[in-house]
């Protein structure tokens, strides 16, 4: 078995996900209560006892609201830069010295033949990163909770074989939404979130030839949908000259409720 992963959740109200190397099983971010990522993890036929380790992105509720809980029920350890850990400290209740795991970011991690590579992104988080997955040749690039795609993002995340990148908000809906302008200005900002403009821009230049598929996420509750969101990518993808088969159309979709099937990187 190659690499394969599922998004258990994504968006504003929790993210989580699983990457499944051929030895070794990891969660990144833990942004749903333990009893409702035991719930999603039930319906992917796997559980937290197939779990070797958390990574955590940054210190956001909706990536850690249930880390602590889930870590100590499952003894995993928790893997975070230090920055990250200062800030998550008082959110995720009492942790194990033996289960804390400081890393830099950057730096690259094994588990088994997974390789896991974390990198900065920007957003109003402590130290923010996202993270590449690579074993046997095969790329997975997680890259959300960015305000915008940096030239360091894109030398880590291009060339990926599938990618999950950020698809955040319809900008003229979040203008028009009812968040005070404050909040709206934080989600506009090199510091917020995507905007399905931006991430269909971004594709321009993140899409090869290897890339296969391409899964928006961290969509909105409230000022985006997702058939709107891949209509956007889409035409900014056709306006720049990439066009697909309908049989080959590579934008995949994410869920607030419930998890993407399982997908195998390699997979055609």
């Amino acid at each position: 078995m190659g690499l394969r992963f599922t998004i258990l959740a994504s968006g504003s109200t929790g993210n989580a996900t699983i990457v499944q190397g051929s030895e070794r099983t990891v969660l990144i971010d833990a942004g749903l209560s333990a009893k409702k990522l035991d719930e999603l993890m039930r319906g992917q036929g796997i559980s937290g006892h197939d779990i070797d380790a958390l990574l955590v992105t940054h210190e956001h509720s909706d990536h850690i609201k249930g880390l602590g809980a889930f870590a100590r029920k499952y003894e995993l350890p928790i893997y975070a830069n230090e920055a990250t850990w200062g800030a998550m400290e008082r959110h995720v209740g009492k942790i194990e010295q033996e289960k804390r795991v400081y890393i830099e970011t950057g730096e690259e991690l094994e588990f088994g033949t997974l390789r896991v590579q974390s990198y900065p992104i920007s957003h109003d988080a402590a130290e923010p990163v996202g993270y590449c997955f690579q074993e046997n040749g095969e790329k997975l690039s997680l890259a959300t909770d960015l305000g915008y795609v940096s030239d360091k993002v894109k030398q880590h995340i291009i060339d990926s074989d599938v990618l999950v990148l950020e698809s955040n908000h319809d900008t003229e809906m979040l203008r028009m939404g009812r968040y005070p302008w404050n909040i709206k200005r934080r989600i506009l900002s090199d510091v917020g979130h995507l905007s399905n403009v931006a991430a269909g821009e971004a594709l321009i230049e993140l899409m090869t030839d290897r890339t296969k598929r391409v899964y928006l996420a961290h969509l909105s509750l409230d000022h985006n949908q997702m058939d709107l969101a891949m209509l956007t990518v889409n035409s900014i993808l056709e306006n720049n000259g990439i066009f697909y088969k309908k049989e080959e159309f590579p934008l995949r979709k994410t869920y607030a409720d419930r998890a993407t099937p399982w997908d195998e990187v390699m997979r055609k």
